[in-house]
């Protein structure tokens, strides 16, 4: 049988995504650039309003990065030197580099084998009187199974918060993710499924007491009252208003695009039997943020694939904890699923105009590879 013809399928295809919208884009960036609103103004206050509406929450305020969202809400929350923060060994580093940046201690858990998410059991077991808080980690674009890490999070007096940087739109039990605990950290990196033209971050909280405390930390400590007067000791994170403006426009079109990924996923589902997909909880409502296989074989697995015209990556070949920055913070149970799944972990191609034959495509070959 005669190979099929070659094919280039991209890992992410951004310009597919823009291209239907770049008018509105280039009309709200002539206002903003018109109106000199480049940091702060309408357009950031409005991006707001509509990102805390859409997650469910009272309030969010934009930032420069996910990853200082993340440190902003630790340091909001006042834990830091002496406080541990529990977190998965699987996940990006940012979410240890944000704990570490406010002075405490990064507390390493392993996950679920099926869904590679943190457990209630392991914050559970991790758990000590220095622990302050737990970082759920919505990996995958999958919410952690947030009912039983509520219940044991409230029952150790632990505060709850969110790594939603790859999970803008999913839900457990129907609610979303970012809405759960005390707080909620997003990442609008270009690649995410929200994505600004260039960095952006977001908080998101039901508690306006801390919403105020982070939002003047964020803006050099500065009292939200008085111009020259500060409360706290701050740092520089903001939102520029051209993202925020970008954003808006684009997070009206998010759950359309979270439905084109789970069609992606679903059909990778119907055709990759026999190749293990990092698996969705049945109460988990999941946006797909990637699409992660486990092979055999990976570096071997991943030059067929790129000699197919696939493109592929992995999220992430070192478990955070065996990076050379956090090892001295040495987990005191060994992560197992997180080492193990660490050299098969692939993700395979996903966004939402990725078409019936590029998946079908890339099945196709990940099957000649173990045929």
């Amino acid at each position: 049988m005669a190979s099929p013809a070659k094919m280039n399928v991209p890992f992410l295809d951004l310009a597919s995504l823009h291209e239907p919208i770049a008018d509105e884009v280039n009309e709200v960036w002539a206002q903003v650039t018109k109106a000199n609103a480049f940091i702060g103004g309408k357009w950031c206050e409005q991006f707001e309003s509509d990102f805390a509406a859409y997650i469910g929450t009272e309030h969010a305020i934009g930032c420069a990065n996910g990853t200082d969202a993340l440190e902003l809400i630790i340091r909001g929350l006042e834990i830091g030197p002496g406080d541990e923060v529990i977190i998965p060994a699987n996940t990006f580093i940012a979410t240890a580099e944000a704990v570490v940046a406010a002075g405490a201690v990064p507390v390493f858990v392993d996950v679920d084998p099926d869904t590679m998410l943190i457990t209630a059991e392991g914050i559970e077991a991790a758990a000590t009187p220095k622990t302050a808080a737990v970082m759920v980690v919505h990996l995958y674009g999958q919410c952690a199974a947030m009912d039983s890490i509520m219940a044991v999070c409230d029952k150790l007096s632990i505060a709850v918060i969110e790594d939603t940087a790859q999970a803008h739109g999913a839900e457990w039990d129907g609610k979303r993710a970012g809405s759960w605990g005390v707080a909620a950290g997003f990442s609008f990196y270009p690649g995410k499924n929200l994505g600004a033209f260039g960095d952006g971050g977001a908080i998101t909280t039901n508690d306006g007491a801390l919403a105020e405390q982070i939002r003047s930390i964020a803006f050099h400590g500065r009292s939200l009252v008085s111009r020259y007067h500060h409360d706290n000791m701050g740092m520089n994170s903001r939102l520029d208003g051209v993202q925020a403006g970008v954003l808006s426009v684009k997070l009206k079109y998010i759950d359309e695009w979270n439905a084109g990924r789970q069609r992606a996923r679903d059909r990778y589902e119907a055709g990759l039997n026999g190749i293990p997909l990092v698996s969705v909880h049945e109460r988990s409502k999941s946006v797909h943020h990637l699409c992660v296989v486990q092979v055999d074989e990976r570096e071997a697995v991943m030059a067929h694939m790129a000699d197919r015209g696939i493109g592929v990556a992995i999220h992430y070949p070192v478990p955070c904890h065996m990076n050379k920055p956090f090892k001295e913070w040495t987990p005191k149970v060994a992560p197992v699923v997180a080492e193990t799944a660490a050299p098969r972990i692939m993700s395979l191609p996903m966004y939402p105009a990725l078409s019936d034959e590029m998946i079908d495509y890339t099945i196709e070959a990940l099957h000649d590879f173990h045929a």
